[in-house]
This record gives structure tokens, C-alpha cells and sequence, in this order.
């Protein structure tokens, strides 16, 4: 026994000076005095450039309470579509709130946190264009961002429709639709709903082609930070930010999603 001890205690002074080898992201994020964050300013009111070019939207606000909770100034990354999940792969952004659908394909490749808002498929069509149903988009152009969850349906959905692509739906998208060179657009209603209200001359289709829980996504092996992410999105839902962030970018007639708080 008296041999044993001495050994097991060296085995318990090697894994703990092993340790600082395996911190975590909170850890980096704290030793670097900044968070690096990915957001999309693709459109609004998700996230878009001020008129002093500076990122706003309800995703940003998401953000930057996030980095105050961290207790760090945050540094923002424009990301869309593919860029989203391979920035966060390489390891050349911390977080991603960037309006990403939690999927299970790309629950293989990134972490989720527990959703901070939730939004569905719908469709944006020229109001004369004579569209009034998803079979309508078959031989028609649809603006639809690269990498995203609506060309994977449309594609499956009506392989006929014209798909033409953009990297960032705003401006180049949203361009697209006010010049009438795409009959239609794929996105999220949150983005839609919200274009749909700023042109008269655009209208959505009714109803959602899905119901899509909207995630903070990190990168795989820090099992840790998620979980501080899971309670950050739980605190941000009932302390009633949730609510208030909706209603601001939305207005304040807005019925914002339903949320579940996990802690």
C-alpha cells in the first residue's frame, strides 16, 4: 500500500499539471481579452450595417450580451452560408450567432446551444408574378442563399425552380427582387416577414415550409462551454431579453416564437 500511494499521487500531479494543456474556450476567450464572433449582415432585421457601416440587428444584440456576460469586448466576422460552420472548424471564430439553423447534418460537423430563436422557410414573390404556391416556382429564378437550408429544400422540393445564387441575401438578394430580375426568394421568415412589410410591391406565401430551431453554434470537443452557452441562452429567455430584443426589431406587435429555457 505504501508503494501504491506514492505512485497514484504522482499519476493525480501529472494529470493536473496536464490540465492548462486542455483549457477550455471560456478560458481562451478570457486569457485573449476578446470573443470572436461570427454574424450574418445578410439582411434585416437579423443583421445588417447602420448608416456608420456598424453591424446591428437583432443577432448582434444577441451578441454583444453575450460578450458582456463573457465580460470581453467582442470582435465581429460578417460570415453566410458555408463560411458560418468552416470559420468555426478552423478555428478562426469562437462562436457563430448568426441566424445558423440547427440541423442535425450540421450537428455532425458543430455544437448547438439550445435555441435563441426559431424561425421557418417561407417564400418572397413579385406580387405579379402570378406565383400563389410552392409548385408555382417550378421554371422560375429564386434568389436563395449559398449553403443554406432553403436551397436544400427547394432542390428536393421543386428541382425545376431556377435557382440563382447569392452569398449574402442583403443587398445583393434583396437587389434581385426590388430590380425584378427573380421571379421569387427562399429564406427565413424572419428575414421575409420583415421585407415583405419595407415593399409593397413584394408579398409572402403563406405558411412555413419549415419550423427551424435557430442555434449558437461552436466548434465540437469543449462539451463545457456549450453547457455555459445553454445557460446563457436560459437566462437570456427568462429574464425577458428575449421578448423585449424580438419585439424591438420586429415591433412591438411582434408574437415572438416560443422558447423553452433548459436551466
Amino acid at each position: 500500500m505504501k508503494k501504491i500511494l506514492p505512485a497514484l499521487l504522482g499519476l493525480a500531479i501529472a494529470a493536473c499539471a496536464a490540465l492548462p494543456a486542455f483549457a477550455g474556450k471560456l478560458d481562451d476567450i478570457r486569457s485573449r481579452g476578446s470573443v470572436r464572433i461570427g454574424v450574418s449582415l445578410g439582411g434585416e432585421p437579423i443583421g445588417f450595417r447602420d448608416a456608420q457601416n456598424n453591424p446591428v440587428g437583432y443577432d448582434v444584440d444577441v451578441a454583444n450580451l453575450l460578450a458582456e456576460k463573457l465580460g470581453v469586448p467582442v470582435e465581429f466576422t460578417d460570415v453566410s452560408g458555408d463560411a458560418r460552420i468552416s470559420m468555426l472548424v478552423s478555428g478562426q471564430l469562437d462562436i457563430v450567432v448568426a441566424n445558423t439553423s440547427a440541423t442535425l447534418e450540421r450537428a455532425k460537423t458543430v455544437n448547438f446551444s439550445i435555441p435563441y430563436n426559431r424561425a421557418g422557410l417561407r417564400i418572397l414573390v413579385q406580387a405579379d408574378a402570378g406565383i400563389t404556391k410552392l409548385e408555382d416556382l417550378g421554371g422560375k429564378s429564386v434568389v436563395v442563399g449559398r449553403g443554406t437550408t432553403g436551397e436544400s429544400f427547394l432542390k428536393k422540393a421543386v428541382p425545376t425552380a431556377n435557382l440563382v445564387y447569392v452569398d449574402q441575401f442583403a443587398p445583393d438578394g434583396v437587389l434581385q427582387l426590388q430590380q425584378k430580375r427573380v421571379d421569387a426568394a427562399i429564406e427565413d421568415s424572419s428575414l421575409l416577414d420583415y421585407l415583405a412589410t419595407k415593399n409593397p410591391s413584394l408579398v409572402t406565401l403563406p405558411g412555413l415550409y419549415s419550423n427551424d430551431p435557430i442555434g449558437i453554434a461552436v466548434a465540437k470537443g469543449d462539451p463545457e462551454f456549450v453547457r455555459w452557452l445553454d445557460m446563457f441562452v436560459s437566462d437570456y429567455i427568462q429574464s425577458g431579453a428575449y421578448e423585449a430584443n424580438y419585439k424591438k426589431w420586429w415591433g412591438e406587435k411582434a408574437n415572438p416564437p416560443k422558447l423553452t429555457p433548459l436551466w
